[in-house]
């Protein structure tokens, strides 16, 4: 909890500071009065200090910003359509504009013909872009959304549709040389929270980007290669895989046009897998060209996913087991073949192995236990990750309090108890202290 003390509070305890100094020093040391007076102003002003401190904690998730994504339909929408309709009043040209909208997005869908009023019938609702109402005039960009149990069944791709893993989303923006995610509200991050994906065989798991998501997700998080690092983060959203679509906007001159190029990577890796270029004639044409972009974007990761190349890294989603797995089939490979310098041992004659009995060995308790490490860099939170989920019987780690310069947390499922995973951290050279429910791990 932060306690944050406005300006002229912090003002005030500056000057009972130096009045209660200056009372102590002329009339001497005898009077306890004055004394507990100093030292009252003195603690006040050390209150008033690390409130400041704690304000600058807070300040780093605190703000606008976080954008909150649009729920995906499985209704059929057609976006950027363009009317300019003149009728005796303002109200009949937009009327008149939303059909003539209604229309035209029908043609697009490859609709059959057949009249306005059971096109009109289909439409689950209109989505205003822009738009301006006159007198006698209506100008506006219009989206148009069908429902799909009325129109399914003329327009739409039937049967089987293949879907992608899910897939996390780091809209990076390059602008005035300065790359962000979340940390404010930028363009590229609202056209990818407006993007309506539910006509896409890619499965979109857009953050909002407030709170804590904008330190975990930033643009350094991209050119990050650890295994262990990224699933920590992709366990937190639930998903498998990332996809990095990079942004870069360079503006001729302020309020002049606009120069974007767009690149669409994936992976841990940052895998590339193409690029576009659009332009903008001004900041108004800004949004509509983003919204253009995040379309050809998710063509580029459609076409991915029909080539077989957007698929999850196995790194990321296998678990320990099956890495052990193959790091032996690998490590068998890799042996020296032939020659008698690994001679298989004699088996033990029959008689002198005794029959198997069953037991029944009890199985320990399987208990949920927060362990602090500190965590300068991520070298650091790979090494604890990585010690703790080396330990025999540990069936789950992940951080739920992560502090690169400080002291992060993890959660760890761990047969035996704490007692057990303390033990055997011991035996691997960490230090371990217990208390307050909680282990604490140093080197």
């Amino acid at each position: 909890m932060a306690i944050a003390f406005s300006h002229n509070i912090r003002r005030v305890a500056g000057k009972g500071l130096t009045w209660g100094l200056a009372l102590t020093r002329s009339r001497g040391s005898g009077d306890g009065s004055v004394r507990r007076m100093a030292l009252m102003a003195g603690g006040a002003a050390i209150l008033a200090a690390g409130a400041v401190g704690g304000y600058r904690l807070v300040a780093q998730v605190e703000g606008d910003r976080g954008i909150a994504p649009l729920a995906n339909s499985e209704d059929i929408q057609v976006n950027g359509i363009k009317v300019d309709v003149t009728a005796k009043t303002g109200a009949d040209a937009r009327l008149e504009g939303w059909k003539q909208a209604e229309k035209e997005a029908w043609k697009k869908l490859g609709g059959p013909d057949m009249p306005v009023e059971s096109i009109d019938a289909m439409v689950s609702s209109v989505v205003i872009g822009q738009e301006q109402v006159g007198p006698r005039r209506y100008i506006a960009t219009l989206g148009v959304i069908f429902s799909k149990a009325r129109a399914g069944q003329y327009v739409g791709a039937g049967g089987a549709t293949i879907r992608s893993a899910p897939m996390l989303v780091l809209p990076v923006l390059y602008s005035g040389g300065v790359q962000q995610v979340f940390e404010v509200r930028g363009p590229w991050q609202r056209a990818w929270a407006e993007f309506q994906a539910s006509q896409s065989p890619i499965d979109y798991v857009r953050p909002v980007g407030a709170g804590g998501e904008s330190l975990i997700l930033t643009a350094g998080q991209a050119s990050r290669r650890s295994r262990l690092w990224w699933r920590n983060v992709l366990n937190q959203f639930d998903a498998a895989d990332v996809l990095v679509p990079y942004a870069r906007l360079e503006r001729q001159w302020p309020g002049g046009p606009i120069h974007g190029t767009f690149t669409a990577r994936y992976g841990p890796d940052n895998t590339f897998l193409g690029t576009f270029e659009l332009d903008a004639a001004s900041e108004q044409e800004l949004p509509a060209m983003l919204d253009k972009a995040v379309q050809r974007m998710d063509g580029l990761y459609r076409d991915a996913l029909s080539g077989g190349e957007l698929r999850p890294d196995a790194t990321l989603t296998t678990s320990g087991q099956v890495l052990d797995r193959a790091f032996a089939e690998l490590r068998q490979k890799l042996m020296p073949k032939g020659g008698e310098a690994f001679a298989p041992l004699p088996l033990p004659s029959q008689t002198e192995t005794p029959a198997a009995v069953p037991s029944l060995v009890p199985t320990a308790p399987v208990e949920t236990v927060s362990v602090q490490f500190a965590s300068p860099d991520a070298a650091a939170v790979d090494a604890a990750l990585a010690a703790v989920r080396g330990v025999p019987g540990v069936r789950g780690a992940a951080t739920v309090s992560l502090a690169v310069g400080g002291t992060s947390v993890m959660r760890v499922t761990v047969e035996g108890g704490g007692e057990r995973l303390a033990s055997a951290l011991r035996g691997q050279g960490w230090k371990v202290t217990s208390g307050g429910g909680a282990l604490r791990i140093t080197r």
